[in-house]
């Protein structure tokens, strides 16, 4: 494979119909960045102005292979990956079928490491590069009615924490970004289960979720820390990103006791 010289950065985003993913490809399109945002149906989502909208399923490893291929082929490098695309269940663990968990990972982790498994290469080919991984506040915090969700960010900051030693001798580099709440369609398009265990305490705990979703934050505040990142010549590993009373519940989960925070957290959603 052959680089070409780029006149300004390339920029992977995936998940990039809706949501972080497109308010961010706007955002750095328009700072002149040559951005590549992805989705699994790009002919029925708006495009990006001073962008590219092309096809990538994540799920699917010769989509991911194609798109990777069709950016290098026309650019010559990707400088930066965006690993955005994700979704959502709300209800009880012991309520999720195994059809749904193993769905959801397979886009919110598998997916993760499907791009990375075609984009790493380019990287180390053209000596240097940027790894963005979308993580969340309940990757570090199990958040109740949302375990499943949960656990696949966990899985993703463990990857990403893991790769961040890998490469620490390149020059390439690797981002968690952990949001809290932010207004985007993510909470319509997450997956309710009918909760057939501690209902009432499902519906009170889902109250509290979409009434922070709905009042969250806009997502341009993520993208412009994106492109803050992309200006930093050494990033740190992890940035939380989000309202303060989040902000500071990742702080208190590192130096409250289990038993405490766990109350905290129970009584902030209605459990307790």
């Amino acid at each position: 494979m052959k680089l070409k010289q780029a006149s300004s950065k390339i920029i992977l985003i995936t998940g990039a119909s809706s949501g972080i993913g497109k308010c961010t490809a706007d955002y750095l399109a328009a700072k002149g960045y040559r951005v590549y945002g992805t989705s699994r149906r790009p002919e029925s989502c708006p495009g990006i102005k001073n962008g590219f909208m092309i096809k990538m399923d994540v799920r699917d490893t010769a989509s991911v292979k194609e798109a990777i291929s069709h950016i290098v082929e026309k650019e010559g490098r990707i400088d930066v990956l965006v690993n955005n695309a994700g979704f959502g269940i709300g209800g009880a663990i012991e309520d999720t079928s195994t059809e749904m968990v193993k769905a959801l990972f397979d886009t919110n982790f598998f997916g993760v490491y499907r791009v990375l498994q075609e984009v790493l290469p380019v990287m180390r080919q053209q000596s240097e590069g940027l790894i963005i991984n979308m993580s969340s506040i309940g990757g570090i915090i199990g958040l109740p009615f949302q375990g499943i969700y949960s656990a696949s960010k966990f899985a993703v900051e463990g990857l990403s924490e893991a790769l961040y030693k890998e490469l620490s001798m390149s020059a390439i580099k690797v981002v968690l970004i952990e949001p809290g709440d932010f207004k985007t369609e993510f909470g319509a398009n997450r997956q309710n289960i009918k909760t057939q265990h501690n209902a009432d305490a499902f519906q009170r705990s889902l109250n509290v979720i979409e009434h922070d979703e709905q009042s969250g934050q806009p997502p341009l505040k993520i993208a412009c820390l994106i492109g803050k990142i992309i200006n930093t010549p050494n990033p740190r590993l992890r940035y939380a990103v989000g309202a303060a009373d989040q902000k500071l519940s990742i702080f208190l989960k590192k130096i409250l006791p289990d038993r405490w925070f766990d109350r905290i957290v129970m009584s902030y959603y209605k459990l307790k």
